[in-house]
């Protein structure tokens, strides 16, 4: 596996290897990997001729300071197990070089509702730090597919517009969810959970899947309703929000006649770690 931190020997090698005719994939990463991200790098390896993991924590999308510190950093480890599911590249590159001093990052896409509701309602400024690092690692890997999984809903949809609006050329592959045996979606935020908040996490899971059974037999505020009070019957669990949402608009859906774009979304709070979900109301 070949590793680099140097943006310029990144696009030369990678322009080298396209040259050659092979086709790239992609997965970007914030490192702390777990078996949610090496099934991207699984899945890209399937799909392409040579495959592509940065590890980046990007301070542009966290609008909490705090957050941006607790952030797990463990690219020692990522780079072993990256190595191990025969990642092709790892670029891993410093903050300095991806936001050259003087640099003001922007972007000038219009996300509309998308980055207004839910997460970008909580996290203001989030899906544009996002955005920008997203568009920037486009730049410099140019591939012809990126991975991104579903558990970051939002993010996927913000990515897809993103693409969409500016014309750029990566096919993006959206992959399912990864969970724990016990349901808890996988996340590296996970490892930040004690031991007793790791046995209560997978309650998330749990109120989503029952409210799935339920839905078409209540009104959207009455599952919303119901939801919520479940997930705070456990006095560690605090919910940020809830709600169930257009699949491509994400905007709050107030019935269910269009059942087949419903989706339920939440963020819930298990400590001072927050945890986000989601899950597909009817399949």
């Amino acid at each position: 596996m070949k590793q680099f931190t140097s943006i310029a020997e990144t696009v030369d090698y990678l322009n080298t290897e396209r040259e050659r005719g092979l086709m790239i994939g992609f997965v970007p990463t914030m490192g702390a990997l777990h078996d949610g991200h090496l099934s991207l790098i699984k899945r890209s390896k399937m799909e392409n001729d040579l495959t592509v993991c940065s590890i980046f924590v990007n301070p542009a999308q966290f609008n909490n300071r705090e957050d941006l510190n607790k952030y797990p950093r463990t690219l020692v480890y990522d780079a072993k197990l990256l190595l191990e599911c025969g990642c092709d590249v790892l670029f891993a590159p410093e903050a300095s070089a991806m936001y050259p001093e003087g640099e003001t990052p922007d972007i000038d896409v219009d996300f509309g509702m998308l980055d207004k509701v839910m997460e970008g309602k909580f996290r203001p400024g989030h899906f544009k730090g996002v955005a920008i690092i997203v568009k920037k690692l486009f730049d410099i890997v140019n591939p012809a597919r990126a991975y991104f999984g579903k558990k970051d809903y939002q993010q996927l949809a913000i990515i897809r517009h993103m693409v969409k609006t500016l014309h750029l050329a990566p096919e993006i592959v959206a992959c399912e969810t990864v969970r724990e045996a016990d349901g808890l979606a996988m996340s590296s935020r996970n490892m930040r959970l004690t031991i007793s908040e790791r046995n209560l996490a997978p309650k998330i899971y749990e109120v989503l899947s029952k409210l799935k059974a339920k839905t078409g037999k209540s009104t959207v505020g009455e599952l919303k309703e119901w939801a919520v009070k479940k997930i705070q019957e456990y006095p560690d669990l605090r919910v940020e929000y809830f709600e169930i949402g257009d699949k491509d608009t994400l905007l709050p859906l107030k019935n269910l006649n269009r059942k087949e774009q419903a989706m339920a979304f939440t963020a819930v709070f298990l400590g001072d770690v927050r945890l986000i979900d989601n899950i597909e109301l009817f399949l």
